[in-house]
């Protein structure tokens, strides 16, 4: 008896996989992977940087430096920047709190600041938003002289 019982739920549940509809497609199947659509890509922000890299020269130990990352939303849909982080404590990133709308533009104030650095310097910025890849990155870079005291 607990073999037919165990067999016609089998057999039920068997019938009900194979019932389900068989019209998903790659996109759907995408999206439950976690991978955008293509709708969902063509309609995303796209942030579009008039450069993304910023060479400040040479500059003495303990100046400041700022340079400001003028971008664009070319996408369809408004910009949402989450957060802007550089990669060193010394580098201060300020973003629009603000969504940016399809064709407006925008500023990201970075600002350097060499106290106690010396030599080559890049610094990484990994602007987060709702963009399609979620993380975009712009670099600072330059040479800070350090000054030699007797």
């Amino acid at each position: 008896m607990k073999k037919i019982f165990l067999a016609l739920i089998t057999a039920g549940m068997l019938a009900a996989c194979n019932n389900t509809s068989k019209q998903t497609t790659a996109t759907n199947a995408d999206s439950v992977a976690g991978k955008p659509t293509a709708a969902q890509i063509a309609m995303a922000p796209v942030i579009t940087f008039e450069s993304d890299s910023y060479d400040f020269g040479k500059i003495k130990e303990g100046d400041k430096v700022s340079h400001n990352f003028k971008f664009t939303n070319s996408g369809k849909s408004p910009l949402i920047i989450s957060s802007a982080v550089a990669s060193c404590g010394c580098t201060t990133p300020e973003w629009p709190k603000e969504p940016v709308k399809p064709g407006d533009s925008g500023v990201i104030k970075v600002t350097f600041n060499s106290a106690g650095k010396g030599g080559l310097q890049d610094k990484l910025i990994t602007i987060t938003a709702n963009t399609i890849p979620a993380q975009n990155l712009a670099h600072l870079k330059g040479e800070v002289e350090v000054t030699k005291t007797k």
